[in-house]
């Protein structure tokens, strides 16, 4: 299940991500490209990250493509453990993860100022609406001017609530979208990537 549903969030953000020139603009521009996963867990979606920037940016062999660097942090130490097993040495794409609070990113002298692509994967502001709008402003601070914030959700309402947070610290809702391939969990109303949405800083 894990493979397929990696498979249909690839798909979807190659839809969303596809179609935005301006982003296109950035990426194309860049021998430096940097990817921010915050909440990151184990990141299991890295590889469909970097795999789908190189190939937006126009790399023939994305799995080789050089000047591309991931960063994924999360607060859980065990599942930043795993991920660093995970994904070492992978080509030429730099990866690191960090353990940390992602309210806290100016306490990481390592990270970068700015990133092409800020991430986050289910979102949860429902587990604690303010660490996660403190979240959703870190995340805005660190885009650089053509850069773009694309989170998932599972829910409907939460996801509502997520854009209006976002919005009202500055964002700006360039598409969402409910994806239509999403997987249903055994909780009501709760999928798997049910709702994708892409921002910038305005």
């Amino acid at each position: 299940m894990l493979e397929t549903d990696l498979r249909r969030l690839d798909g979807e953000l190659s839809r969303l991500l596809g179609d935005d020139a301006g982003f296109l603009e950035t990426l194309r521009g860049s021998n430096d490209v940097r990817i921010l996963d915050l909440a990151c867990g184990a990141c299991d979606e890295a590889e469909v990250l970097t795999r789908r920037i190189a190939r937006l940016r126009g790399d023939e062999l994305p799995e080789t493509a050089a000047g591309i660097r991931f960063t994924g942090m999360d607060i859980r130490a065990r599942e930043i453990g795993w991920a660093r097993e995970r994904f070492r040495g992978e080509g030429a794409v730099s990866y690191e993860f960090l353990e940390g609070d992602a309210r806290r990113l100016d306490g990481h002298s390592q990270l970068p100022e700015q990133f092409d692509l800020v991430f986050m994967r289910h979102q949860n502001l429902w587990n604690g609406r303010r660490v996660w709008e403190e979240i959703y402003h870190k995340a805005l601070e660190k885009l650089s001017p053509g850069g773009r914030l694309v989170i998932t959700s599972y829910f409907d309402r939460e996801h509502e609530q997520a854009l209006a947070a976002i919005q009202a610290q500055g964002g700006k809702l360039l598409v969402t979208h409910r994806n239509p391939f999403s997987r249903e969990l055994a909780t009501p109303g709760k999928s798997v990537d049910r709702h994708l949405a892409v921002l910038q800083k305005t």
